[in-house]
């Protein structure tokens, strides 16, 4: 089904800048439940901070074909795993359709948005977009907010529209420097038994690998790109780099 919103813009685009790290590429990228991805890394929890009628972002009314100062219902919320917040999103829905099409999303709580996106067919998703934000732009903002010490001065963010039935919801999402860490935590960790594998004797290589499978087990291994239940765009689809929201 086709969509009428874009989500891009000069400075939302498709593929991911190219100075970015190959870890944020993957995750700006991925398609599906962003709540999905980091129930990959652990336990999710979804915490609401603000649920207002409000006036839409400069780079948002424009991509949801709305006037610029023309009211929309915003709900906020950060996704944490294990306790630690990994990212602070952002969706917003034009005041109209949160009562009608999209009234559900007034009564989420902290269930995430996803059950709602991915839960049918009706929904269709533009084309993933990107972009570094700095302390401009309000969604640095906000995430700052969940970022302990000093906040980095840009952190990268990823939004798309979804429409039901005529009616859009955007949703932008901002991963914290927190992701990051624990990606790479997780990675020099996979080197460093690697590495022990290579380096240990036939006798003790059994039960070296069987301690890399029960690590696996336990953490839980990355979900590969899945396919959108969304259809999409007219636009070329972002490159998958390898393999929620919300």
């Amino acid at each position: 089904m086709p969509i009428r919103f874009d989500a891009a813009d000069a400075h939302w685009r498709v593929a991911p800048l190219p100075g970015l790290s190959a870890p944020q590429k993957d995750w700006l990228t991925r398609g599906g439940s962003l709540t999905a991805h980091l129930r990959a890394l652990g336990a999710v929890a979804v915490r609401v901070t603000r649920e207002a009628v409000a006036l839409p972002w400069a780079d948002e009314y424009a991509a949801l074909g709305l006037r610029a100062r023309a009211p929309v219902w915003v709900r906020e919320v950060v996704l944490s795993v294990d306790g630690v917040p990994f990212v602070a999103a952002h969706s917003v829905a034009p005041l109209a359709a949160s009562v009608g099409v999209w009234q559900a999303t007034r009564r989420l709580r902290t269930r995430p948005l996803a059950e709602l996106l991915y839960s049918g067919s009706s929904v269709a998703r533009s084309a993933l977009v990107s972009r570094r934000v700095t302390a401009r732009h309000s969604l640095h903002r906000l995430a700052a907010r969940e970022v302990g010490g000093m906040p980095p001065h840009a952190m990268v963010a990823r939004r798309s529209v979804f429409e039901r039935h005529g009616a859009p919801l955007m949703v932008t999402e901002c991963f914290l420097p927190a992701l990051w860490v624990q990606l790479a935590s997780r990675s020099q960790a996979a080197g460093e038994v690697g590495t022990r594998l290579d380096a240990a004797e036939p006798a003790h290589s059994a039960d070296l690998a069987h301690a890399v499978h029960s690590r696996h087990r336990a953490h839980g291994r990355p979900l590969e790109h899945t396919a959108s239940r969304a259809h999409s765009t007219g636009h070329p689809p972002a490159p998958a780099t390898g393999e929620r929201s919300r």
